[in-house]
């Protein structure tokens, strides 16, 4: 909710602008109205309102002082001023400060509607500018860039830093209360990583305020919450980011409302590595049935996490293409982080399956049970078909069953006939369209994401800066 302070010497000005508008719907919250300047000044530095309207002419402080102090303290608060002077020079004046808009009093209600609506549609725009700014900022490796945008709590001379990645369901949730930082001296930051995907950086000068012996979810309309380590170095940010992002993950694994803490244990993946070296080595292939198997069941009683899944996968890639190069050398066996995981593999279990498929076609020999031109056709089909739903979520296991091809030939159909794997070829669909948006477009970066089929704008910037070597925001500027 954009929160809003309303000023005005008159009481009555106040109940008519309060009236006025249908401030929650259009996603505004009133947090203070003030008959006198001064104590309005105390609440916006206090509270740093996101709109405060204000009338112009008041006694010891007008409306223009108060946006000559905001503007001097640097405060991000937007101005309406509203005024029973029908002059030209005020209205001129407080456009010039930087007023949104200037009314004279009383509010005619028949443009209120139409206006609250214009206010909102501005404020969305501009916190999903002022979020991306964030985002870049927090998974940049210059220290004064995000110094910019978590500076040191006031008289501290260190401050501790801890990332929380939410995912939840609902709006508007505070999770300042959610997660008992009420009374706490941490400072928070919000950045929207997904369309329900949040992105907690906790600030403090009291490491033990960190320190979490139990986060209690209770009907809070979170799903999983991914806690980093602590750390003193803003350098580190991108790292804590990882980290809690790769905590939240768990639900690849194993969905349900819970807590994780970032705690690898890449160590016991070893029997798993070293069992799949032995089926490899050994040419035991007939094991494979009870190997799979047995990795879900293992990982579930280790709760091993995120960490886990991408140190099997890159070693089971390394041992199985340095045993089987020739026959695997179109089968998207690629080294992956867990992102590019995630957005491959619908679960562990999808991943296990696929793992399981590769060591079948390597038993059978690639024997096809349909004919080529069968093949092709089908193939053919599912090229146009992800051509016209790229921005939903494809996996290639579901893609293949549809389609009737066995999902690892269909790794070699695209790099046969495409040139490029199945994952290259979705994200290069994907990312000349969002060009394409970003140009023509005044959508919001996350609208885009969405359109383009990225649930997570965390991951669509990730994604988006490998193919074109900047950030979304900053092709759209250059554009």
């Amino acid at each position: 909710m954009h929160k809003v302070i309303i000023v005005d010497d008159e009481s009555w000005a106040i109940r008519g602008i309060r009236n006025a508008f249908d401030w929650e719907k259009n996603g505004f919250e009133i947090i203070g109205q003030f008959t006198s300047a001064y104590n309005a000044w105390d609440a916006i530095l206090t509270e740093k309102p996101d709109l405060v309207f204000t009338d112009i002419r008041m006694p010891d402080i007008s409306g223009l002082d108060l946006m000559q102090r905001a503007k001097a303290h640097e405060l991000d608060t937007e101005f309406v001023v509203i005024s029973g002077y029908a002059e030209f020079k005020y209205a001129q004046e407080a456009l010039r400060y930087g007023a949104l808009n200037y009314f004279l009093k009383p509010l005619d209600v028949d443009l209120a509607d139409s206006f609250i609506a214009e206010l909102a549609k501005h404020f969305s725009i501009r916190s999903a500018a002022r979020n991306q700014l964030l985002l870049d900022a927090l998974t940049s490796p210059n220290e004064e860039e995000i110094k910019r945008y978590l500076p040191l709590p006031e008289g501290a001379d260190e401050c501790y830093y801890q990332v929380l990645s939410i995912d939840f369901e609902g709006d508007n949730l505070d999770f300042r209360k959610l997660l008992s930082l009420e009374g706490k001296p941490v400072a928070t930051i919000e950045v929207e990583a997904g369309t329900n995907k949040k992105l907690i950086v906790l600030m403090t000068e009291h490491k033990a305020c960190l320190v979490w012996d139990e986060l209690v979810l209770k009907n809070t309309g979170m799903n999983t919450v991914g806690i980093s380590s602590v750390s003193s170095q803003l350098t580190h940010m991108s790292k804590l980011i990882k980290e809690a992002d790769l905590s939240s993950s768990q639900a690849f694994l194993d969905e349900g409302a819970r807590v994780v803490h970032y705690e690898p244990k890449v160590q016991l993946v070893k029997p798993c590595i070293d069992e799949i070296h032995r089926i490899i080595q050994g040419n035991q292939l007939g094991d494979m049935d009870a190997y799979i198997n047995g990795l879900q069941a293992y990982f579930k009683d280790q709760q091993l996490g995120m960490s886990e899944v991408v140190y099997l996968w890159n070693q089971a890639v390394g041992i199985l293409v340095n045993a089987y190069a020739e026959e695997l050398k179109d089968m998207e066996m690629d080294f992956l982080n867990y992102s590019e995981i995630k957005e491959r593999f619908e679960h562990f279990e999808s991943l296990c399956s696929f793992l399981h498929d590769v060591l079948v076609s390597i038993k059978q020999g690639n024997n096809r049970s349909l004919h080529e031109g069968d093949i092709l056709s089908c193939f053919n089909k599912m090229v146009a078909y992800i051509d016209g739903h790229y921005e939903q979520k494809l996996y290639l296991k579901d893609l293949s069953a549809q389609f009737y091809i066995n999902q690892v030939y269909c790794c070699q159909l695209f790099k046969k006939y495409l040139s490029k794997t199945f994952s290259e070829y979705v994200s290069e669909l994907r990312i000349k369209k969002a060009r394409e948006l970003l140009k023509k477009t005044d959508l919001s970066i996350e609208e885009i994401a969405i359109q383009t089929g990225y649930v997570e704008y965390y991951y669509f910037n990730k994604v988006f800066k490998k193919h074109c070597g900047i950030t979304p925001s900053k092709f759209r500027k250059n554009s």
